[in-house]
Protein backbone atom coordinates (compact mmCIF):
# COMPACT_ATOMS: atom_id res chain seq x y z
CA UNK A 1 0.00 0.00 0.00
CA UNK A 2 1.41 3.39 -0.97
CA UNK A 3 1.11 6.57 1.10
CA UNK A 4 -1.57 8.85 -0.37
CA UNK A 5 -0.42 12.06 1.27
CA UNK A 6 2.69 13.74 2.60
CA UNK A 7 3.46 12.07 5.89
CA UNK A 8 6.86 12.33 7.53
CA UNK A 9 5.77 9.80 10.13
CA UNK A 10 4.96 7.24 7.43
CA UNK A 11 8.45 7.65 5.99
CA UNK A 12 10.04 7.52 9.42
CA UNK A 13 8.27 4.32 10.41
CA UNK A 14 9.31 2.30 7.33
CA UNK A 15 12.80 1.07 6.60
CA UNK A 16 14.65 2.04 3.43
CA UNK A 17 14.31 -1.56 2.26
CA UNK A 18 10.53 -1.49 2.73
CA UNK A 19 10.25 1.79 0.88
CA UNK A 20 12.42 0.56 -1.99
CA UNK A 21 10.38 -2.63 -2.27
CA UNK A 22 7.20 -0.57 -2.41
CA UNK A 23 8.60 1.54 -5.25
CA UNK A 24 9.72 -1.47 -7.26
CA UNK A 25 6.38 -3.22 -6.74
CA UNK A 26 4.55 -0.21 -8.19
CA UNK A 27 6.02 -1.04 -11.58
CA UNK A 28 3.69 -4.05 -11.80
CA UNK A 29 0.53 -1.97 -11.50
CA UNK A 30 1.85 1.19 -13.18
CA UNK A 31 4.51 0.22 -15.73
CA UNK A 32 6.98 2.97 -16.40
CA UNK A 33 6.16 2.78 -20.10
CA UNK A 34 2.52 3.60 -19.28
CA UNK A 35 3.49 7.21 -18.62
CA UNK A 36 3.70 7.71 -22.37
CA UNK A 37 -0.07 7.58 -22.47
CA UNK A 38 -2.14 10.62 -23.27
CA UNK A 39 -5.35 10.34 -25.20
CA UNK A 40 -8.08 12.87 -24.40
CA UNK A 41 -11.43 11.18 -24.01
CA UNK A 42 -14.81 12.29 -25.36
CA UNK A 43 -15.74 13.78 -21.98
CA UNK A 44 -12.66 16.01 -21.80
CA UNK A 45 -13.77 19.47 -20.60
CA UNK A 46 -13.79 22.30 -23.09
CA UNK A 47 -10.46 24.13 -22.54
CA UNK A 48 -12.12 27.49 -23.11
CA UNK A 49 -14.65 26.75 -20.37
CA UNK A 50 -11.82 26.01 -17.93
CA UNK A 51 -10.08 29.28 -18.77
CA UNK A 52 -13.32 31.27 -18.60
CA UNK A 53 -14.15 29.76 -15.20
CA UNK A 54 -10.84 31.08 -13.88
CA UNK A 55 -11.40 34.46 -15.48
CA UNK A 56 -14.78 34.83 -13.76
CA UNK A 57 -13.02 35.42 -10.43
CA UNK A 58 -10.52 37.93 -11.80
CA UNK A 59 -10.53 41.63 -12.49
CA UNK A 60 -12.64 41.88 -15.66
CA UNK A 61 -10.73 44.84 -17.09
CA UNK A 62 -7.51 42.77 -17.05
CA UNK A 63 -8.85 39.48 -18.46
CA UNK A 64 -8.42 40.63 -22.11
CA UNK A 65 -4.70 41.10 -21.38
CA UNK A 66 -4.52 37.51 -20.18
CA UNK A 67 -6.13 36.27 -23.38
CA UNK A 68 -3.94 38.55 -25.47
CA UNK A 69 -0.82 37.04 -23.95
CA UNK A 70 -2.10 33.46 -24.22
CA UNK A 71 -2.95 33.81 -27.91
CA UNK A 72 0.57 34.95 -28.84
CA UNK A 73 1.93 31.40 -29.19
CA UNK A 74 1.28 27.84 -28.02
CA UNK A 75 4.11 28.30 -25.52
CA UNK A 76 2.57 31.38 -23.93
CA UNK A 77 -0.79 29.62 -23.95
CA UNK A 78 0.77 26.71 -22.07
CA UNK A 79 2.11 29.05 -19.41
CA UNK A 80 -1.44 30.20 -18.71
CA UNK A 81 -3.07 26.79 -19.00
CA UNK A 82 -2.05 25.04 -15.77
CA UNK A 83 -5.72 24.43 -14.94
CA UNK A 84 -6.29 22.67 -18.26
CA UNK A 85 -3.29 20.41 -17.79
CA UNK A 86 -4.26 19.61 -14.21
CA UNK A 87 -7.57 18.31 -15.53
CA UNK A 88 -5.75 16.24 -18.14
CA UNK A 89 -3.16 14.84 -15.74
CA UNK A 90 -5.89 13.61 -13.41
CA UNK A 91 -6.64 10.86 -15.95
CA UNK A 92 -3.02 9.75 -16.49
CA UNK A 93 -1.28 6.83 -14.72
CA UNK A 94 0.04 7.51 -11.23
CA UNK A 95 2.06 5.42 -8.81
CA UNK A 96 0.37 6.73 -5.69
CA UNK A 97 3.56 8.27 -4.31
CA UNK A 98 3.18 11.93 -3.51
CA UNK A 99 5.39 14.97 -3.05
CA UNK A 100 4.83 18.65 -2.58
CA UNK A 101 4.13 19.81 -6.12
CA UNK A 102 4.91 23.13 -7.73
CA UNK A 103 1.73 22.59 -9.75
CA UNK A 104 3.02 24.73 -12.62
CA UNK A 105 6.51 23.36 -13.23
CA UNK A 106 7.09 24.66 -16.76
CA UNK A 107 10.62 25.60 -17.76
CA UNK A 108 10.26 29.36 -17.17
CA UNK A 109 9.31 28.80 -13.54
CA UNK A 110 12.94 27.78 -12.94
CA UNK A 111 15.32 30.71 -12.58
CA UNK A 112 18.16 32.41 -10.76
CA UNK A 113 17.28 33.81 -7.33
CA UNK A 114 19.09 35.43 -4.41
CA UNK A 115 19.61 33.58 -1.14
CA UNK A 116 19.46 35.42 2.20
CA UNK A 117 23.25 35.02 2.32
CA UNK A 118 23.47 37.01 -0.97
CA UNK A 119 24.48 34.03 -3.07
CA UNK A 120 23.02 33.47 -6.52
CA UNK A 121 20.94 30.29 -6.57
CA UNK A 122 18.93 28.35 -9.15
CA UNK A 123 15.51 27.14 -8.03
CA UNK A 124 11.80 26.96 -8.72
CA UNK A 125 10.18 30.38 -8.51
CA UNK A 126 6.37 30.27 -8.74
CA UNK A 127 4.22 28.33 -6.27
CA UNK A 128 0.72 29.70 -6.84
CA UNK A 129 -0.57 26.18 -7.54
CA UNK A 130 1.46 24.23 -4.98
CA UNK A 131 -0.20 21.27 -3.24
CA UNK A 132 0.77 17.72 -2.33
CA UNK A 133 0.07 15.44 -5.27
CA UNK A 134 1.45 12.81 -7.67
CA UNK A 135 5.12 13.52 -8.29
CA UNK A 136 4.69 12.51 -11.94
CA UNK A 137 2.55 15.56 -12.68
CA UNK A 138 5.33 18.11 -12.14
CA UNK A 139 7.75 16.06 -14.24
CA UNK A 140 5.23 15.76 -17.09
CA UNK A 141 4.45 19.48 -17.08
CA UNK A 142 8.15 20.27 -17.18
CA UNK A 143 8.85 17.80 -20.00
CA UNK A 144 5.96 19.06 -22.14
CA UNK A 145 7.10 22.66 -21.73
CA UNK A 146 10.43 21.84 -23.39
CA UNK A 147 8.74 20.22 -26.38
CA UNK A 148 6.41 23.20 -26.80
CA UNK A 149 9.32 25.66 -26.52
CA UNK A 150 11.42 23.51 -28.86
CA UNK A 151 8.71 23.52 -31.51
CA UNK A 152 8.47 27.30 -31.26
CA UNK A 153 12.22 27.50 -31.87
CA UNK A 154 12.06 25.17 -34.87
CA UNK A 155 13.93 22.28 -33.23
CA UNK A 156 13.62 18.89 -34.90
CA UNK A 157 11.81 15.93 -33.34
CA UNK A 158 15.18 14.31 -32.50
CA UNK A 159 16.47 17.51 -30.89
CA UNK A 160 13.32 17.82 -28.76
CA UNK A 161 13.60 14.17 -27.74
CA UNK A 162 17.19 14.70 -26.58
CA UNK A 163 16.10 17.70 -24.51
CA UNK A 164 13.30 15.79 -22.79
CA UNK A 165 15.48 12.73 -22.17
CA UNK A 166 18.17 14.95 -20.65
CA UNK A 167 15.59 16.63 -18.39
CA UNK A 168 13.96 13.43 -17.18
CA UNK A 169 17.22 11.50 -16.88
CA UNK A 170 18.58 14.26 -14.67
CA UNK A 171 15.46 14.06 -12.49
CA UNK A 172 15.72 10.27 -12.26
CA UNK A 173 19.44 10.12 -11.56
CA UNK A 174 19.35 12.86 -8.94
CA UNK A 175 16.37 11.23 -7.22
CA UNK A 176 18.36 7.99 -7.07
CA UNK A 177 21.32 9.88 -5.62
CA UNK A 178 19.09 11.50 -2.98
CA UNK A 179 17.70 8.06 -2.09
CA UNK A 180 21.18 7.02 -1.01
CA UNK A 181 21.93 9.88 1.42
CA UNK A 182 20.57 11.04 4.75
CA UNK A 183 17.75 13.46 5.41
CA UNK A 184 19.98 16.42 6.28
CA UNK A 185 22.05 15.98 3.12
CA UNK A 186 18.85 16.25 1.09
CA UNK A 187 17.71 19.28 3.04
CA UNK A 188 21.00 21.13 2.58
CA UNK A 189 21.30 20.34 -1.14
CA UNK A 190 21.14 23.39 -3.40
CA UNK A 191 22.34 24.72 -6.72
CA UNK A 192 24.41 27.87 -6.42
CA UNK A 193 26.18 29.28 -9.48
CA UNK A 194 29.49 27.66 -8.56
CA UNK A 195 27.98 24.18 -8.34
CA UNK A 196 26.05 24.74 -11.57
CA UNK A 197 29.23 25.76 -13.37
CA UNK A 198 31.07 22.74 -11.98
CA UNK A 199 28.36 20.23 -12.91
CA UNK A 200 26.93 21.60 -16.14
CA UNK A 201 29.54 23.97 -17.53
CA UNK A 202 31.27 21.31 -19.65
CA UNK A 203 27.97 20.56 -21.41
CA UNK A 204 27.79 24.10 -22.79
CA UNK A 205 29.56 25.48 -25.83
CA UNK A 206 31.89 28.45 -25.45
CA UNK A 207 29.02 30.67 -26.56
CA UNK A 208 26.74 29.00 -24.03
CA UNK A 209 29.20 29.63 -21.20
CA UNK A 210 29.43 33.28 -22.23
CA UNK A 211 25.64 33.55 -22.19
CA UNK A 212 25.53 31.95 -18.75
CA UNK A 213 28.06 34.46 -17.44
CA UNK A 214 25.99 37.28 -18.90
CA UNK A 215 22.81 35.86 -17.35
CA UNK A 216 24.31 35.65 -13.87
CA UNK A 217 25.69 39.18 -14.12
CA UNK A 218 22.31 40.46 -15.29
CA UNK A 219 20.51 38.65 -12.46
CA UNK A 220 22.75 40.32 -9.88
CA UNK A 221 21.89 43.70 -11.36
CA UNK A 222 18.14 43.04 -10.97
CA UNK A 223 18.00 44.11 -7.36
CA UNK A 224 15.89 46.45 -5.24
CA UNK A 225 17.86 49.53 -6.24
CA UNK A 226 17.49 48.72 -9.94
CA UNK A 227 13.74 48.27 -9.70
CA UNK A 228 13.61 51.40 -7.52
CA UNK A 229 15.19 53.46 -10.29
CA UNK A 230 13.02 51.84 -12.95
CA UNK A 231 9.61 51.96 -11.25
CA UNK A 232 9.65 55.18 -9.23
CA UNK A 233 10.10 58.91 -9.62
CA UNK A 234 9.89 62.01 -7.42
CA UNK A 235 6.66 64.01 -7.58
CA UNK A 236 5.97 67.00 -5.34
CA UNK A 237 9.00 66.09 -3.28
CA UNK A 238 7.83 62.52 -2.65
CA UNK A 239 9.04 59.24 -4.06
CA UNK A 240 6.13 57.50 -5.85
CA UNK A 241 5.56 54.59 -8.22
CA UNK A 242 5.63 55.55 -11.89
CA UNK A 243 2.38 54.75 -13.75
CA UNK A 244 2.50 52.41 -16.75
CA UNK A 245 -1.18 51.59 -17.33
CA UNK A 246 -2.63 49.06 -17.60
CA UNK A 247 0.42 47.11 -16.37
CA UNK A 248 1.20 49.35 -13.39
CA UNK A 249 -1.57 51.53 -12.03
CA UNK A 250 -1.03 53.56 -8.84
CA UNK A 251 -3.81 53.25 -6.29
CA UNK A 252 -4.72 56.91 -6.65
CA UNK A 253 -5.48 56.31 -10.34
CA UNK A 254 -7.87 53.43 -9.62
CA UNK A 255 -10.44 55.42 -7.67
CA UNK A 256 -11.47 58.98 -6.85
CA UNK A 257 -9.99 60.83 -3.88
CA UNK A 258 -13.07 60.36 -1.71
CA UNK A 259 -12.72 56.55 -1.87
CA UNK A 260 -8.96 56.24 -1.76
CA UNK A 261 -8.06 56.41 1.94
CA UNK A 262 -9.77 53.22 3.04
CA UNK A 263 -8.10 50.87 0.49
CA UNK A 264 -4.73 52.48 1.18
CA UNK A 265 -5.19 51.83 4.88
CA UNK A 266 -6.24 48.25 4.16
CA UNK A 267 -3.07 47.55 2.21
CA UNK A 268 -0.96 49.22 4.89
CA UNK A 269 -2.63 46.96 7.47
CA UNK A 270 -1.96 43.98 5.20
CA UNK A 271 1.76 44.79 5.26
CA UNK A 272 1.75 45.29 9.03
CA UNK A 273 -0.24 42.15 9.79
CA UNK A 274 1.56 39.89 7.33
CA UNK A 275 4.73 40.66 9.28
CA UNK A 276 3.35 38.42 12.03
CA UNK A 277 3.99 35.43 9.73
CA UNK A 278 7.70 36.26 9.50
CA UNK A 279 10.39 35.10 11.95
CA UNK A 280 10.92 37.66 14.69
CA UNK A 281 14.22 39.00 13.31
CA UNK A 282 12.73 39.63 9.87
CA UNK A 283 9.62 41.15 11.38
CA UNK A 284 11.89 43.57 13.27
CA UNK A 285 13.57 44.47 9.98
CA UNK A 286 10.22 45.02 8.23
CA UNK A 287 9.01 47.31 11.02
CA UNK A 288 11.83 49.74 10.24
CA UNK A 289 10.20 50.55 6.88
CA UNK A 290 7.22 52.78 6.14
CA UNK A 291 4.78 52.46 3.25
CA UNK A 292 5.36 55.24 0.71
CA UNK A 293 3.19 54.26 -2.25
CA UNK A 294 0.99 51.47 -3.62
CA UNK A 295 0.12 50.32 -7.14
CA UNK A 296 -1.63 47.47 -8.89
CA UNK A 297 0.61 45.39 -11.15
CA UNK A 298 -0.16 42.93 -13.95
CA UNK A 299 2.10 39.87 -13.63
CA UNK A 300 2.94 36.82 -15.71
CA UNK A 301 0.58 35.06 -18.10
CA UNK A 302 -1.56 32.68 -16.09
CA UNK A 303 -1.75 35.14 -13.20
CA UNK A 304 -3.05 38.08 -15.23
CA UNK A 305 -6.27 39.34 -13.70
CA UNK A 306 -5.51 38.25 -10.16
CA UNK A 307 -5.18 41.05 -7.64
CA UNK A 308 -1.54 41.93 -7.28
CA UNK A 309 -0.21 44.97 -5.41
CA UNK A 310 3.30 46.32 -5.36
CA UNK A 311 4.15 48.32 -2.28
CA UNK A 312 7.03 50.79 -2.08
CA UNK A 313 8.50 51.02 1.42
CA UNK A 314 11.27 53.39 2.50
CA UNK A 315 13.70 52.78 5.34
CA UNK A 316 16.56 54.90 6.65
CA UNK A 317 15.73 57.65 4.16
CA UNK A 318 14.04 58.13 0.79
CA UNK A 319 16.92 56.37 -0.97
CA UNK A 320 16.62 53.18 1.11
CA UNK A 321 13.85 51.22 -0.66
CA UNK A 322 12.11 47.90 -0.22
CA UNK A 323 9.62 46.73 -2.84
CA UNK A 324 7.09 44.11 -1.76
CA UNK A 325 4.59 42.30 -3.94
CA UNK A 326 1.29 41.19 -2.38
CA UNK A 327 -0.30 38.68 -4.74
CA UNK A 328 -3.74 37.14 -4.48
CA UNK A 329 -3.71 33.42 -3.64
CA UNK A 330 -6.70 31.45 -4.85
CA UNK A 331 -7.41 27.73 -4.68
CA UNK A 332 -4.80 25.63 -6.49
CA UNK A 333 -5.75 24.27 -9.91
CA UNK A 334 -4.77 20.86 -8.51
CA UNK A 335 -7.33 20.96 -5.70
CA UNK A 336 -10.27 19.43 -7.63
CA UNK A 337 -8.13 16.34 -8.32
CA UNK A 338 -6.01 15.88 -5.18
CA UNK A 339 -8.16 17.56 -2.50
CA UNK A 340 -8.09 20.97 -0.91
CA UNK A 341 -5.35 22.53 1.14
CA UNK A 342 -4.76 21.61 4.77
CA UNK A 343 -4.21 25.31 5.50
CA UNK A 344 -7.03 27.72 6.26
CA UNK A 345 -5.42 30.44 4.15
CA UNK A 346 -4.48 29.98 0.50
CA UNK A 347 -1.64 32.41 1.14
CA UNK A 348 -0.24 30.12 3.81
CA UNK A 349 -0.64 27.20 1.39
CA UNK A 350 1.58 28.99 -1.13
CA UNK A 351 4.19 30.06 1.42
CA UNK A 352 4.38 26.67 3.12
CA UNK A 353 4.74 24.90 -0.21
CA UNK A 354 7.43 27.32 -1.32
CA UNK A 355 9.41 26.94 1.88
CA UNK A 356 9.20 23.16 1.60
CA UNK A 357 10.30 22.96 -2.03
CA UNK A 358 12.87 25.75 -2.31
CA UNK A 359 16.38 25.30 -0.98
CA UNK A 360 16.23 28.84 0.37
CA UNK A 361 13.40 31.36 0.27
CA UNK A 362 12.96 35.14 0.23
CA UNK A 363 13.45 36.61 3.70
CA UNK A 364 10.21 38.60 3.37
CA UNK A 365 8.03 35.66 2.28
CA UNK A 366 4.76 35.57 4.27
CA UNK A 367 0.98 35.66 3.98
CA UNK A 368 -2.13 37.51 5.13
CA UNK A 369 -5.90 37.61 4.59
CA UNK A 370 -7.05 41.12 3.78
CA UNK A 371 -10.06 43.05 2.61
CA UNK A 372 -9.89 44.21 -1.00
CA UNK A 373 -11.06 47.39 -2.66
CA UNK A 374 -14.43 45.71 -3.28
CA UNK A 375 -14.81 44.92 0.44
CA UNK A 376 -14.33 41.18 -0.03
CA UNK A 377 -11.71 39.37 2.05
CA UNK A 378 -9.06 37.56 0.03
CA UNK A 379 -5.88 35.64 0.71
CA UNK A 380 -2.52 37.06 -0.28
CA UNK A 381 1.10 36.02 -0.09
CA UNK A 382 3.88 38.59 0.07
CA UNK A 383 7.47 38.55 -1.12
CA UNK A 384 10.04 40.95 -2.53
CA UNK A 385 9.19 42.20 -5.99
CA UNK A 386 12.64 41.55 -7.38
CA UNK A 387 15.83 40.32 -5.79
CA UNK A 388 18.55 39.08 -8.13
CA UNK A 389 16.09 37.34 -10.41
CA UNK A 390 17.29 35.98 -13.73
CA UNK A 391 14.95 34.41 -16.30
CA UNK A 392 15.94 32.55 -19.44
CA UNK A 393 14.54 33.62 -22.79
CA UNK A 394 13.34 30.36 -24.31
CA UNK A 395 13.18 31.83 -27.80
CA UNK A 396 16.93 32.61 -27.68
CA UNK A 397 18.00 29.07 -26.77
CA UNK A 398 19.70 26.62 -29.12
CA UNK A 399 19.16 22.85 -28.77
CA UNK A 400 22.38 22.23 -26.83
CA UNK A 401 21.70 25.07 -24.42
CA UNK A 402 18.10 23.99 -23.87
CA UNK A 403 19.25 20.42 -23.27
CA UNK A 404 21.64 21.58 -20.55
CA UNK A 405 19.01 23.86 -19.06
CA UNK A 406 16.57 20.94 -19.02
CA UNK A 407 19.06 18.84 -17.09
CA UNK A 408 19.44 21.63 -14.54
CA UNK A 409 15.67 21.95 -14.18
CA UNK A 410 15.24 18.20 -13.81
CA UNK A 411 17.86 18.03 -11.07
CA UNK A 412 16.30 21.00 -9.29
CA UNK A 413 12.84 19.45 -9.39
CA UNK A 414 14.21 16.16 -8.05
CA UNK A 415 15.77 17.98 -5.12
CA UNK A 416 12.47 19.76 -4.40
CA UNK A 417 10.47 16.51 -4.51
CA UNK A 418 13.07 14.62 -2.47
CA UNK A 419 12.58 17.03 0.42
CA UNK A 420 8.88 16.19 0.80
CA UNK A 421 8.13 12.88 -0.92
CA UNK A 422 9.38 9.34 -0.40
CA UNK A 423 12.57 9.70 -2.40
CA UNK A 424 13.53 6.08 -1.86
CA UNK A 425 10.26 4.68 -3.20
CA UNK A 426 10.23 7.09 -6.15
CA UNK A 427 13.86 6.32 -7.00
CA UNK A 428 13.24 2.59 -6.78
CA UNK A 429 10.26 2.91 -9.10
CA UNK A 430 12.26 4.93 -11.65
CA UNK A 431 15.21 2.52 -11.58
CA UNK A 432 18.52 2.73 -13.39
CA UNK A 433 17.19 2.28 -16.92
CA UNK A 434 15.63 4.83 -19.22
CA UNK A 435 12.09 3.39 -19.51
CA UNK A 436 10.52 6.38 -17.78
CA UNK A 437 12.66 8.85 -19.73
CA UNK A 438 11.56 7.42 -23.08
CA UNK A 439 7.92 7.30 -22.00
CA UNK A 440 7.94 11.00 -21.19
CA UNK A 441 9.38 11.86 -24.59
CA UNK A 442 6.25 10.33 -26.11
CA UNK A 443 3.94 11.92 -23.55
CA UNK A 444 5.46 15.37 -24.03
CA UNK A 445 5.01 15.25 -27.82
CA UNK A 446 1.42 14.05 -27.47
CA UNK A 447 0.63 16.74 -24.96
CA UNK A 448 2.26 19.41 -27.11
CA UNK A 449 -0.14 18.37 -29.88
CA UNK A 450 -3.08 18.81 -27.50
CA UNK A 451 -1.75 22.16 -26.31
CA UNK A 452 -1.61 23.40 -29.90
CA UNK A 453 -5.22 22.37 -30.43
CA UNK A 454 -6.27 24.12 -27.22
CA UNK A 455 -4.36 27.24 -28.20
CA UNK A 456 -6.20 27.28 -31.50
CA UNK A 457 -9.53 27.06 -29.65
CA UNK A 458 -8.68 30.28 -27.82
CA UNK A 459 -7.39 31.98 -30.99
CA UNK A 460 -10.63 31.09 -32.77
CA UNK A 461 -12.70 32.36 -29.84
CA UNK A 462 -10.91 35.70 -30.06
CA UNK A 463 -11.34 35.91 -33.83
CA UNK A 464 -15.07 35.20 -33.70
CA UNK A 465 -15.62 37.69 -30.87
CA UNK A 466 -16.50 35.09 -28.23
CA UNK A 467 -13.81 36.53 -25.94
CA UNK A 468 -11.89 39.80 -26.06
CA UNK A 469 -8.11 39.96 -26.20
CA UNK A 470 -5.80 42.91 -25.73
CA UNK A 471 -2.06 43.21 -26.31
CA UNK A 472 -0.13 44.58 -23.33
Amino acid sequence: MTPNHLDGYWIRDHTPQERASLGKAARATVPRSSHAEFAPGPKRPDPLEIIEKQSATRLPELVPIRYGRMTESPFRFYRGAAAIMASDLADTPRTGFTAQLCGDAHMLNFRLLASPERRLMFDINDFDETLPGPWEWDVKRLAASFVIAGRLNGFSTKERARIVRSTVRSYREDMRAFAGVGNLAVWYAQFDVDRIRERFGADLSARGRDRWAQATAKARSHDTLQVFDKLTHVADGKRVITPDPPLITPLQDLMPDAQRDNPAQQIRRLVERYGQTLPSDRRFLLEQYRVADIARKVVGVGSVGTRCWIVLLLGRDDEDPLFLQAKEADESVLAPYVGGSAFRSQGERVVSGQRLMQATSDIFLGWERAEGIDGRRRDFYVRQLRDWKGVVVAEDMVPRGMRTFGALCGATLARAHARSGDRIAIASYLGGGDSFDRALVTFAERYADQNERDHQVLVDAVHNGQVAAEAA
